[in-house]
């Protein structure tokens, strides 16, 4: 996979793109990481990549000019790798909520690039006519787009093939089947009298995997019970559900 990331500060990538998971997968030819000053492609002499928005308004907007003759410039030097057009993600408030099942998606392509903005927003032009998914990290504003990239490019990059050196890992994360992670526990068996459940110490896998289930479940029902909405239930399980919920009521 080539990931390109359009920022004026990519300096704040060094460390990220160098370190742990990311850095190995980087090491290993897996994924390229680049980053490119969009400023660079300002069409003007002061360099300017943004300005006072028409009809008047606080803030200042991203110009079109610099980022489109960015993301060309990425695409043009890509080459159309592998023949499938890039993901040109635009990293946004506004956009699409980004999730695990995103994360899937976009780790089935072969080049994404992202742009990261500031100041008031974007002309409306880049929304339309050049990006093809905006996503948000959650309904609050930050001032860039560069730290939701960088959560949105860890959360992809893991799952590529070869990634993580246990590759059932990802396959047990939070939401992966749309409920939350079951509880972990590693030795000492017991610390500072707190036990770990027996279940965990039988080698009995059939009974192992029941429990971590229900610990999933209930946790999620406690946690997100949104989840539970659009998590693939079996009868058993939505009925143990309709059961706990009942009890609450009845509380």
């Amino acid at each position: 996979m080539r990931i390109d990331v359009l920022t004026l500060f990519p300096e704040m990538f060094d460390g990220v793109f160098g370190s742990s998971i990311l850095g190995k997968a980087r090491e290993r030819g897996i994924v390229e990481l680049s980053t490119l000053n969009f400023r660079e492609f300002s069409t003007n002499k002061h360099h300017t990549v943004d300005d006072t928005p028409y009809g008047g308004g606080g803030g200042m907007v991203l110009k079109p000019e610099p980022i489109f003759g960015a993301v060309e410039h990425v695409l043009e030097r890509a080459g159309g790798e592998g023949g499938k057009p890039a993901r040109v993600i635009l990293m946004c408030p506004q956009g699409e909520t980004f999730t695990q099942r995103k994360a899937e998606e976009l780790a089935r392509e072969s080049h994404l690039v992202f742009i990261c903005g500031h100041y008031e927003g974007y002309d409306e032009r880049i929304r339309e006519f050049l990006v093809t998914d905006e996503l948000s990290i959650g309904d609050y504003v930050l001032t860039g787009g560069e730290l939701p990239s960088m959560a949105v490019i860890d959360a992809v990059v893991r799952l590529l093939p070869g990634v993580l050196g246990n590759e059932n890992s990802a396959l047990a994360d939070s939401f992966q089947d749309g409920l939350l992670e079951y509880p972990h526990y590693t030795r000492p068996p017991e610390f500072r009298g707190w036990a770990v459940p027996d279940v965990l110490l039988s080698g009995n896998h059939a009974e192992i995997a029941k429990w971590r289930r229900r610990q999933s479940l209930e946790r999620t029902f406690v946690r997100r019970p949104d989840l539970l909405e659009r998590a693939e239930l079996t009868a058993a399980e939505r009925k143990w559900l309709e059961e706990k919920r009942a009890e609450l009521e009845f509380e």
